[in-house]
């Protein structure tokens, strides 16, 4: 499927909200399968990667709809499809390996995503896989031993793998990050009353038992993102965007936009300060866009983002940079080529690099005459983030169905706001 978009025939305005956070999500469904008792969850996100985890337990022996998981003792399964959830995949490699055996694929762009930076730490802990380095990968049964693991990669995604891993071993599981990515997991397992603590950048889990909880799924920041830059970018815009997740570990999209001076509020829920996860309202309004320096300790905190941010680049005054983020590379496309093959595609001036890219902005872009199609590699996040490039600049974008993996309404908001 393509979607069309117009140039945006006036400012943007009103309030909106967005799906349930997606990795808050795939948490509250894994670890409520391996808590004692129901765990009812409120706000989940109804895409495709999150109803594959949702299906992986079922298959597991849980009890599971969109609103409570009833955990289990796991039994073997056969065949669990991951599709094109990274997330899946990996977490579910390091809950199976002390629990329960199973063969884990997926889709296409999956199988060719890297699992090895999580089979090596989990076979170091007693895991015992057949196949790899990628999907299909057969998971066995075993009793895990805790061991100290040194990351080399900023992923909380392999970080999740092992704490849960560690969760079901004997002894102790360190695991020590380069730098702080996000920690929805942590919040979760400690609300759960997991036996984990954090010591400087090092988290320590031991073997323990989980206890349902009841989770309330705040509003995907990296869903949010998409409008914050079409307000960022459309003059004479005013987009109120409630129930936002604001986890610190995820609030860089802020931090840039910010520093490229749109004009951004953000108001804390009352009380939210205290919750597991932080949320509240972000009102972005349209202005005047600057080139900025994307590095370093920002990287993990907006990685997703950067395929949107690359296109608020594109309407701002001077060059920005991304950097430090070959993870892009290895996402479900190498979203560094496809983020840089679009905007060249709607005539704009950017350049990739090993680890990231280059984006040289023109703040009163108009639509391109020669503009081609945006081809997404089936690619949600590449999918929506020329859709919102599209109201600047008019585009037709390719292959968009897998949008529905993380946010299944976003063409009918786009219509809402854009007439698009």
């Amino acid at each position: 499927m393509s979607l069309s978009v117009r140039p945006a025939p006036h400012p943007l305005r009103g309030r909106l909200r967005v799906p349930g956070d997606k990795s808050v999500s795939h948490r509250a469904v894994l670890f409520g399968a391996l808590a004692r008792g129901t765990t009812h969850i409120t706000g989940l996100l109804e895409g495709e990667d999150v109803l594959a985890t949702l299906a992986a337990v079922r298959a597991l022996g849980c009890e599971a709809s969109t609103t409570r998981v009833t955990g289990a003792p796991w039994r073997d399964a056969g065949l669990l499809d991951c599709g094109n959830s990274g997330t899946t995949a990996r977490l579910m490699l390091g809950a199976l390996a002390p629990r329960a055996g199973a063969t884990l694929d997926g889709d296409t762009s999956l199988r060719r995503r890297p699992m090895r930076r999580v089979l090596d730490p989990l076979a170091r802990m007693g895991a015992v896989f057949t196949g790899g380095p990628g999907l299909p990968i057969t998971v066995e049964r075993r009793r895990l031993s805790g061991v100290v693991v040194e990351a080399t990669v900023a992923s909380a995604q392999v970080k999740s793998a092992v704490l849960l891993a560690g969760l079901g071993a004997e002894g102790e599981t360190r695991y020590v990050e380069p730098v702080a990515t996000r920690d929805h997991t942590e919040r979760m397992l400690l609300a759960m009353g997991a036996p984990l603590r954090r010591e400087g950048q090092a988290i320590v889990v031991t073997e323990g038992v989980l206890d349902a909880i009841s989770v309330t799924v705040p509003g995907d920041i990296s869903s949010a993102a998409f409008w914050m830059v079409a307000a960022a970018i459309v003059p004479g815009s005013d987009l109120v965007i409630e129930n936002v997740g604001l986890n610190p570990t995820r609030t860089g999209i802020l931090d840039v936009l910010r520093a490229m001076g749109a004009d951004i509020e953000v108001e804390p829920a009352p009380g939210s300060a205290s919750a597991a996860e932080p949320f509240g309202t972000v009102r972005v309004r349209g202005g005047g866009l600057r080139g900025t320096r994307v590095a370093g300790a920002l990287i993990p905190r907006l990685i997703d983002e950067i395929p949107v941010l690359a296109v608020a680049a594109a309407f701002a005054e001077g060059e920005t940079t991304f950097a430090d983020a070959a993870e892009l590379r290895v996402k479900e496309s190498d979203r560094v080529a496809t983020t840089v093959a679009g905007l060249r595609a709607l005539g704009v001036d950017a350049d990739a690099r090993p680890d990231g890219l280059v984006v040289r902005g023109a703040p009163d872009s108009g639509p391109f005459p020669g503009a081609t199609p945006i081809e997404t590699a089936g690619d949600h996040r590449i999918a929506m983030a020329f859709a919102i490039a599209g109201l600047r600049l008019g585009a037709e974008v390719r292959d968009t169905d897998c949008i529905a993996t993380s946010y299944p309404t976003f063409s009918s908001t786009l219509a809402r706001f854009a007439g698009a």
